[in-house]
């Protein structure tokens, strides 16, 4: 009729959802992601634990080497190569004893995965050792050997020197601690003028020394 309107129901929009198949799709690119993303992210974590372990340990051997000269006596990092651990100790000419003070304590690496070696790498960073080792082993107030250890002795001028009973030997560059992950190494080096540098080589199999 002339003059009505139509009185028919509207059809109701309806919005299309995806497919089981789209699903299915988007999750499996996301796992593929996931996977590339986890190793990753894990080996970067890793490369910071180990580099921020070097400047830590590059640190405390600056630290050693100032504490020496403030305290006019022998200083040293004694290293436990085996217990990944390290700390300063001093020279007390009375009783004749390595003391750590307490305010200093032990640190140690923060990834059982480190450890203090160079691995395959068989060149020392240049002008430093004549041959890549670890620093000599600690030696007790009576000139004993301590297994598994490594020490950076300085005397009280803050010059590194050989440990001797008794007394210190002379300026010495063979002081130097390597650290790795089995992917990457990291060596500082102590000179015989008192130069304490931080070395990178990566991958692990070369013996590309690189000064950080």
């Amino acid at each position: 009729m002339i003059g009505t309107t139509s009185s028919r129901p509207r059809r109701l929009a309806t919005s299309r959802g995806f497919t089981l198949l789209q699903l299915v799709v988007v999750i499996a690119v996301m796992g593929v992601l996931a996977g590339m993303a986890v190793p990753a992210t894990t080996q970067l974590i890793g490369n910071l634990r180990l580099s921020g372990d070097a400047r830590s340990l590059t640190n405390t051997i600056s630290l050693t080497k100032l504490r020496a000269a403030s305290h006019f006596t022998k200083a040293r990092l004694f290293v436990d190569l085996s217990g990944k651990t390290y700390r300063i100790e001093t020279w007390q000419k009375s009783p004749g004893a390595w003391v750590t003070e307490a305010s200093d304590g032990t640190t140690s690496l923060s990834s059982n995965g480190e450890s203090y070696s160079f691995g395959v790498v068989s060149t020392p960073p240049p002008n430093s050792q004549a041959a890549i080792a670890q620093s000599p082993a600690c030696l007790t107030a009576a000139g004993a050997t301590i297994g598994n250890t490594a020490c950076v002795v300085f005397n009280s001028r803050g010059i590194p020197v050989t440990d001797v009973v008794g007394g210190t030997g002379g300026p010495t560059n063979i002081h130097a601690l390597y650290l790795t992950d089995g992917k990457a190494v990291f060596g500082v080096t102590v000179s015989a003028t008192s130069v304490i540098q931080l070395w990178r080589t990566f991958p692990l199999a070369t013996p590309n020394w690189l000064l950080q």
